[in-house]
């Protein structure tokens, strides 16, 4: 450890925090990492669901190629081998009113050539349909995703829409144009090769938590569970004492905090501070039923229930994202509209339905609206030991997996500078994740 650099305290063991802690625990400075709960994750796990008799994830995460810093993340925690998934980009949909199929397939280069070809883009649509994206540019910034895009033309109805649905979990006609932009830009606008999507093999837990504690507690960091803050205490410039459940922990003149706490949890803890307050929920329905070997990872469905069906090790999980409506639907009806929806994407009877664990995240992101992102806070503060991480946390990025990782980087990243600790900044990982017949990856 280097001398002076004092202790971090990280509060929160969701995604954010994890990160943070990662890349703090690597330079060798003390650590400590906190969570109300008994488990490490936060929206991002894996349990045993005893009336399925087998683990699910509590949500459906879709990683791509070029979310660099999530791969990154696993690259640090050793857990770059616990992804899978096809060897190009591939995007299969079906359209539920027709039960017509298709295979959104970007070549890997950065130039888009894919849209020329019939059998790569959207059916019925022309490559010059693509062209009307780069609205999305130059939009003004309170500008939604409707607004900017023709809602009327079929490209929008069987690819932006559902894309921005997907990554953003708000409506298209809430959603920011801006934001939208932003997420093409990194996939779609990359290419191919930044756009081929990665699921874990096993569960969240295993890929993205696991992990991360192991090599926490290699590293020397102390991990508290079941340590719920219920204040910060201030002294002019700086955290003074952290107030849990459990007792007071004062801070040393060299120590600093990093939140990585839901944000009206920070809201609460710090004062005036301004957070996203409206929230978008999400649906999930986890059925438990054999796949047959060798079906697609997942499936995008166009005017179902359902949005995203995911195959899963031990059945099938669907996701319905901005689910306004699907939320307040009740358990016995979700289930008979998500299974048929399910069925008919893999092929599967539709009588009878599976066992089903149908969960409900009505408080799932903030929405990604014009508005919301004006109320995303800076991951500093003005107190100067005090830094924040969290999806909601302005990182330009959506409410996500690669949202959240890039706070935690950020925040650690601050702390270590405030201490005077060189930072090596991280570079864009380039790896491939073989089919489960060739587990082996390469790094550059």
């Amino acid at each position: 450890m280097r001398a002076g650099s004092g202790t971090v305290h990280v509060v929160g063991a969701g995604l954010a925090g994890l990160a943070a802690a990662i890349k703090l625990a690597a330079p060798g400075r003390d650590v400590r990492l906190y969570e109300a709960g008994r488990y490490a994750g936060g929206r991002c796990r894996s349990y045993l669901d005893a009336e399925l008799g087998c683990r699910i994830d509590n949500g459906n995460h879709l990683l791509l190629a070029g979310n660099h810093r999530a791969l990154s993340y696993l690259e640090r925690i050793g857990a770059l081998d616990t992804l899978e998934g096809p060897p190009e980009a591939v995007f299969p949909f079906i359209d539920a009113k027709t039960g017509r199929r298709w295979t959104l397939r970007p070549n890997r280069g950065v130039f888009p050539w894919w849209i020329l070809s019939t059998k790569r883009r959207v059916p019925v649509t022309r490559a010059t349909d693509y062209l009307a994206v780069l609205a999305l540019r130059s939009a003004d910034p309170s500008a939604t995703v409707v607004e900017a895009l023709d809602r009327k033309e079929r490209v929008f109805r069987y690819l932006w829409e559902p894309l921005a649905v997907a990554a953003l979990n708000t409506s298209a006609d809430r959603a920011s144009a801006r934001l939208f932009w932003r997420i093409l830009r990194e996939t779609l606008g990359r290419g191919g090769a930044a756009c081929r999507p990665l699921v874990p093999c096993h569960g969240l837990s295993e890929t993205f938590v696991d992990p991360a504690l192991s090599r926490l507690r290699a590293q020397g960091a102390e991990i508290c569970f079941g340590a719920r803050l219920r204040a910060l205490l201030f002294a002019f410039d700086h955290v003074t004492e952290l107030v849990f459940d459990t007792g007071p922990v004062g801070l040393g003149g060299s120590d600093s905090v990093i939140l990585a706490v839901p944000a009206a949890v920070a809201a609460r803890l710090v004062p005036a501070l301004t957070v996203p307050d409206v929230y978008s929920p999400i649906v999930n329905a986890h059925f438990r039923c054999a796949v047959p070997a060798g079906s697609p990872y997942f499936i995008g469905m166009i005017g179902g229930a359902a949005e995203w069906i995911f195959r899963k090790p031990e059945g099938l999980s669907v996701t319905v994202s901005a689910a306004g409506r699907a939320v307040d639907q009740p358990p016995e009806e979700l289930r008979e509209l998500l299974w048929r929806d399910a069925a008919l994407a893999y092929r599967l009877p539709v009588d009878p339905v599976p066992a089903v664990r149908i969960v409900k995240e009505r408080r799932a992101t903030f929405l990604a609206s014009p508005a919301q992102l004006l109320r995303r806070p800076a991951p500093t503060t003005r107190w100067k030991n005090l830094l924040l991480a969290g999806d909601y946390v302005d990182t330009g990025l959506p409410a996500a997996i690669e949202g959240a990782i890039a706070s935690g980087f950020t925040a650690a990243e601050r702390a270590l500078e405030v201490a005077g600790v060189p930072v090596r900044g991280d570079h864009r990982w380039s790896i491939r994740v073989a089919s489960k017949t060739d587990r082996q990856r390469a790094l550059p």
